[in-house]
């Protein structure tokens, strides 16, 4: 009898669900880790998706801000993280795109590390003008540049921020040059442009839509493959004959390495019904993202590319970080 018992309970444990099942996932709490401080953009968003996650699935997702390092550190608990399934990182394209071309020594492997999961979605820039600039096209602005070689200025949060990348590639594939002005904030050179103290910017959506619409600012263009849902008359940089320009903060979800695919596939199927959800979406345009789900071969696709085209740059130009 104690032999059959024994046998039993073998038996039972073999069929017990456990955490490394897909079947049973997620049966317990998952965490997602955003880099970057409450009340940003990007740990908006993941509130968001959170919310749904939890519906979906039946368990908590929690929203857990690890800042610090430009990303770097709530980046690397990802990568350092338990591949089952129960930690989900938010990656962008400074953390994932940026960061690596610069030659920044990362404590992690920004490809072989990470397991993708899929995108969330882009915010593209909108390049502004202020108004006194007699320029009403990409084309009108070219021509004016070229004639007044350096003489043209941008800002920008800071040295090889993304916004300084963008207007940096625009300057190389135009064959123009402009004067960078960086500050220490966005919030700053937003106030400068409009009083005329820099010429022109590559400026966040969401933060800029009403001087533009007040027309203290002069939208030309839009930086994405796509245009704004919010700017629907303002053409792309590609529409308006920059050749294969496409510059966005996107945002996506990773897992560490190892994860099963059985799960990434359960939580990639997730995102790309909950990125449809018509008020995800209209929340998602509110901070300045158009929605991009896609498979997780799509993500590290682009983040391949992103680091290829941004390494190319910083070697022809020079950039460096602060």
């Amino acid at each position: 009898m104690k032999r059959i018992a024994l046998t039993l309970l073998a038996l039972a444990t073999l069929s017990a669900p456990s955490l490394a099942q897909p079947d049973s996932y997620p049966n317990k709490p998952v965490r997602l880790i955003v880099p970057f401080p409450a009340g940003s953009a990007t740990d908006i968003v993941s509130r968001l998706m959170a919310q749904k996650f939890s519906t979906r699935f039946g368990q908590q997702f929690v929203v857990e801000n690890r800042p610090g390092a430009s990303g770097n550190l709530g980046v690397d608990i990802v990568a350092k993280s338990a591949p089952d399934g129960y930690t989900i990182g938010l990656i962008t394209a400074s953390t994932h795109g940026v960061t690596p071309a610069l030659g920044t020594k990362l404590p992690y492997d920004s490809i072989a590390d990470f397991k993708p999961v899929s995108m969330i979605g882009a915010a593209p820039y909108v390049l502004v003008l202020y108004p006194g600039i007699p320029a009403k096209s990409v084309a009108e602005l070219v021509a004016l540049a070229k004639t007044k070689p350096g003489q043209l200025n941008y800002g920008s949060a800071g040295l090889a921020s993304l916004a300084h990348l963008a207007a940096a590639l625009f300057a190389n594939d135009m064959g123009v040059e402009l004067t960078h002005i960086p500050y220490k904030s966005s919030a700053q050179s937003s106030i400068d442009i409009i009083t005329g103290r820099l010429n022109m910017q590559f400026a966040t959506v969401g933060p800029t839509l009403e001087n533009i619409r007040d027309g203290k600012l002069r939208a030309l263009a839009t930086t994405g493959a796509r245009r704004v849902s919010s700017l629907p008359d303002v053409p792309t940089m590609m529409e308006a004959g920059v050749k294969d320009y496409d510059v966005a903060l996107w945002i996506a979800y990773v897992t560490p390495a190892g994860t099963p695919d059985s799960i990434v596939g359960k939580l990639n199927q997730a995102m790309n019904d909950i990125l449809k959800e018509p008020d995800l979406v209209a929340n998602l345009q509110k901070q300045g993202f158009e929605p991009d789900p896609g498979p997780p071969q799509a993500l590290t696709s682009r983040i391949r590319t992103e680091t290829d085209k941004w390494r190319a740059l910083v070697t022809k130009t020079g950039i460096k970080p602060e």
